[in-house]
Formats: structure tokens, sequence, C-alpha cells
């Protein structure tokens, strides 16, 4: 089983939704499945290379489908713009770059109650992108350095994914590089760079940690090499997110039922009693080792990964959910305070059904790749939301995974999802990565948002980009060809007065990933507001020749893994210079303005400092 198919399965649970005939032949106006009022004020602006959509929000909506046709009367299919898993987004604008010039289209936009649940389609309206020699409107971003919209959020501070932790304690070599220093170091740099707080992972139950054996009929436990991993996990400066899985050889009902390279057990425990027991021991322990006061406000327990893919649980949803009981009340046995949660879904499945569950739930869990995470809210409101994966693809070896697209993904769901999810966790933070056979060169379309070797990708300057953002918040508008959603900004400002403008231009369409000339932007970063006299003003960029370590790797010649000296190069080169020189600048009348050249795919980030 590859990547690819646990993929097609979550992909197939989202067309399975839409029926037999599905979204391939919906029209406005047609039975739904979901309770929900189609959305209102829907408007298509053409711009050069992509049709912005806009429209009002449906209360209780976790997301929409947006459709398309080539008429107003249909058929109208969900537009996909490449990124498999659930082709939806949790609000607009939409930019469909998927277009071709100067053709006329029909546009659509249903509400999603579930993943399983769309409303109907609203009135359909006409749009068309502009030609390549149309004139379009200058775009404007316009930032109110003296604002103040609160402290800003940055959902991926709270975690981040990683291969299964055993694999830090790993000796062996992966192109010349010792695995477990370099898994290690890894998660170090994304917690000392990036702020990121807890690590989750597969597998801290299965038999390389040797946790549970069966002596003559008994069961034995034994936590050592998890002290190892979480001990290391700790001298990181980091805490786990526990995902309790997989099954231990010795208590599976099936151990032929297996996934990945290291055979991680995904059937049911032929012993309820003796699973919960084994959690519960397990949380004893834990709490014992680190303390409750520790276990209980930075730790966190989630039951299993991924069960409605049969390729990650061979049980039926019925022996999941008993799973989900049994497990739960074993965490609260050792404590009622310590947190444990799930289902850890693909695709957003089975929310409803969590809720339903009669255990206790202290925060859903659920994965999407793709797109941006879905608005759970409609679903739950007074839960923590935690999207324990989420990234651009969920294919292992995609090279979209080591490009500028992918970073411009990352800021598009992170700016997303700030202010309504508590984690957005980026899967993973490593390309010491082994679910499918250990990496076969040095790029390879990894998950990691660094390499073997530990250099940092696009994706990764792209948070490190929104981690120099102040703690203040500040209001920012944006106007023109493609605002707010093909060009996207985060704006913030720092105590000693540092405004700071993140600003990109990207496309969820995978098939742009190299870029499209037509989607090529300039902005105008405009100020306002600041209180001095004078300013430096200082940029940073991530585009095709800057924080691009795949295109720095093919300059070298590329090929599968790096000599000595080319390792030494890149590593001396691993980081992230300003763009240029600084200026320096007057403040006429509180205003200072920056031109940016903003091809697609790229990231700028603007900071203005004042000269005292």
């Amino acid at each position: 089983m590859t990547v690819g198919d646990i993929a097609a399965q979550a992909r197939a649970q989202w067309v399975a939704m839409m029926g037999s005939g599905g979204a391939q032949d919906r029209a406005p106006g047609e039975p739904d499945t979901a309770d929900l009022p189609a959305p209102t004020g829907l408007v298509a602006v053409g711009g050069r290379g992509q049709v912005t959509l806009r429209w009002d929000p449906v209360e209780g909506a976790i997301g929409y489908a947006v459709h398309r046709a080539t008429s107003a009367t249909g058929p109208f299919a969900v537009v996909d713009h490449g990124g498999g898993d659930v082709l939806a987004v949790p609000h607009g604008p939409y930019a469909d770059t998927t277009v071709e010039p100067e053709r006329e289209y029909w546009y659509a936009v249903a509400p999603l109650a579930t993943v399983t649940a769309m409303g109907p389609l609203c009135p359909p309206v006409r749009g068309a992108a502009f030609g390549p020699s149309d004139t379009v409107t200058p775009l404007l971003l316009t930032v109110d350095a003296a604002g103040d919209d609160g402290p800003l959020h940055r959902p991926w501070r709270f975690m981040v994914g990683s291969e299964h932790l055993s694999h830090l304690l790993e000796t062996d070599r992966t192109g010349g590089r010792e695995i477990g220093p370099e898994l290690r170091a890894a998660l170090a740099r994304v917690h000392g760079e990036l702020g990121v707080e807890t690590v989750r992972a597969h597998g801290i139950l299965c038999d390389d940690l040797g946790v549970y054996r069966e002596v003559d009929g008994e069961p034995v436990h034994d936590w050592a090499g998890v002290d190892r991993v979480y001990d290391t996990v700790r001298e990181l400066g980091m805490r786990p997110i526990v995902e309790l899985g997989f099954m231990p050889r010795d208590l599976a009902s099936d151990p032929a039922r297996t996934v990945f390279t290291y055979r991680g057990i995904i059937s049911p425990p032929k012993d309820w009693d003796r699973w919960a027991d084994l959690v519960r021991s397990l949380v004893a322990h834990l709490v014992e080792r680190y303390g409750l006061a520790e276990v209980r406000d930075r730790w966190a327990f989630e039951v299993w990964n991924e069960a409605n893919l049969s390729v990650f649980w061979s049980g039926t949803p019925a022996e999941y959910w008993r799973l989900y009981e049994v497990t739960a009340r074993a965490v609260k046995d050792v404590d009622p305070g310590l947190r444990v949660g799930g289902p850890a879904t693909a695709a957003v499945g089975w929310i409803s059904e969590q809720l339903a569950v009669d255990a206790p739930v202290d925060f859903l869990s659920t994965h999407i790749y793709g797109s941006p995470p879905l608005d759970l809210r409609g679903i739950r409101a007074d839960l923590p939301l935690w999207w324990t994966e989420w990234g651009v693809t969920a294919t292992h070896g995609n090279e979209i995974n080591d490009t500028v697209f992918a970073a411009t993904f990352l800021l598009r769901g992170m700016r997303s999802a700030a202010g309504r999810i508590e984690s957005l966790a980026p899967w993973v933070a490593s390309d010491h990565f082994e679910e499918l056979g250990r990496p076969p060169r040095f790029l390879h379309g990894g998950f990691g948002l660094l390499t073997v070797g530990n250099l940092a990708k696009p994706k990764f300057w792209a948070l490190w980009l929104a981690q120099r953002l102040g703690d203040t918040a500040i209001p920012a508008r944006i106007a023109g060809d493609g605002a707010s959603s093909l060009v996207e900004t985060w704006t913030a400002r720092h105590a000693d007065g540092t405004v700071g403008a993140l600003v990109w231009n990207g496309t969820l369409d995978h098939a742009k990933r190299d870029g499209d000339k037509a989607l090529d932007r300039c902005v105008t970063v405009r100020f306002e507001g600041l209180p001095g006299a004078r300013y430096e003003v200082r940029q940073w960029r991530v585009d095709a020749a800057h924080g691009n370590v795949a295109a720095r790797w093919q300059s070298m010649g590329g090929g599968d893994w790096p000599t000595d000296d080319q390792w030494s190069t890149l590593a001396a080169e691993d980081r992230l210079p300003e763009s240029g020189p600084a200026t320096t600048v007057a403040a006429a009348g509180g205003v200072v303005e920056v031109t940016v050249d903003l091809p697609n795919p790229a990231i700028a980030y603007v900071e203005v400092v004042e000269l005292r």
C-alpha cells in the first residue's frame, strides 16, 4: 500500500459523498444532503490568469465546494485544483487559476455541513479571466501601522509532525548522514527557530520499543524504550502529543495486518481489557516520571491515526469507537484533567460521529491535505480544534513538497487558521522519514520542512518569516487584481514599533507549481500612521532565487546525494539573508511606500524600523 493509495482512499470518501452522479452532475436547486441554505452574494471578478470568487458565509458551514460549468444550466463540477483529499475551502475569496484566458465560465458555490453533507448550489454567476495583454488593477496593500487587532495568533507553534519517535535513537545513515542525531537536530531547529512546542508521531506502542509482550500468557509492560524517546523529546525543549498506536504484536487480534515499512500493526486488540490496562499503565508511568502538572498541561493523548482508512485500521468503525471509548476512559482513570481526543481522521472524516461517542473528548483532531483547513466551528465551537496533520499534498515523494509553491500554500493555510484553530501541524519536520522506505536521494519530494542534512526548504523559510512578525496584529487592506485570493498578507507590529508586512502570491492549483507569468504581480505596500520621521526599510524574499534549496541544488548539478564538499557549501548557504541592502526613507505624513515585485509563486517580507 502506497501513500498514493492512502490519498486515493481519502479522495474516494469525498467523491462518495457526492452520490452516484455527484459533483460531476449538479445543477442549482438540486436536492441536497445538508440542512443549510445556499450561499448568497456570489460575485466573480476576472483578472489576469484568474477569476476571484467571493460570497457571503453560511452559518453552520464548515467549508464550501466551488463549482464551475460552461453554461448557466450546468452540469456543475467541483473545481479540481489538484490537491487531492477534500476539494473544499473554508471561506472565500477563492482564486480559480485553472481557467483558460478569455473563456466564459459559470460559477456556483455549495456549503458543507460535514464532508459527507453538502448543501445546495447558489444561483450561478458568470466569470472570465483576462487575456495576457489586458490591463489589470494594480495591487495596493495599505497597512495601518498604528492599529491594533489584538495578539497575533501563530497556529504552527503548537505542534509539528515527525517520523515515529524511535527514529530519534537510530544510528543508521541516510545519504551519509546519521539519522538519529539529525532528526533530533531537526526538532531542535523547528523548536528554536519556529517556536514549535510539541511533536506528534505514529507508533509509540510498536514493538521496536518493546512496550508489551506476553510471558506464559500474562502481559508484561516495559517503558524503558518509551522513556528514552520522551526523555530525548524533552531535552530538545519540546513535549509529545502521544498518539496511542499502533497495536503491539502480542496484543493484536490480527498481527498480519500492518502498514508502512516498519510494519505497524493496525488490527484491534484481541483483549480489550488488556489494551485498557496497557494504556492506563503507560499514562500512569508518564505522570509518575514527568509529573502530573506537566503531563496535564503540556501533553495530550490522541487515539490512533486515520482509522477511517482501511490501511490504518483493519477493524470496523464500531470497533474503532469501542477503542476510542476504552482508551479515553483509561486515560481519565489516571487523572480526569489529562487531555484526550480524536478521531485523528483522514479527510475531515467522522467528526460528527466523534461528538456522539459516550466518552471524554477534550479536543477534536483531524487531517486534510491540499486545501486550507476547514472551519469545524460550524460543528462544535466549544472544543479546541487540532489539525494534527496538514500539508500541500498527501503524497510522499511528490516534488511539490520541495517548492516555493508549497511555501505559499503553507502561509495561506496558517493565515486562514489564525484565530479560529488552536493547532495546524505541518506534516513533518524532517525528511528523515521511513514510512515507505528511507529517502532515496537528497531532494525526493519528502514531507519535511527540512531536508536530510537539515537544510531549510522554502516552506521552512515561510514559517521563519511568519515568526519574524511582531506580537500585535495590525489592520491591513489589499485591493487590486487577485487581492486576498491570489495575493495575501499578514501584518503585525513589534513592541519597539517595528512594523512588518508579510505578502505572498500563491494559488491552490497544483498545475501552477512552477509558476505562471500570467499570475505574476507587483504590489505597492503603503505603511500609514507611522509616528517617526525616518525609517529603515528591510526586505526578505522566498522565490526562485531566494531560500530555494532545490534550485540551488540543481545549479550545483543535482544528482542523488551531495558530496562532502557540496554538503559543506549547502550548509554554509543555509540561511535567509535580506534580499538587498536596507534603505533609509523619510516618512512623509507618517507614510512609507515600498514597491514589491511578486512573481507567482513568491513571498516577500517588508519591515520598517524607526531610526531614532
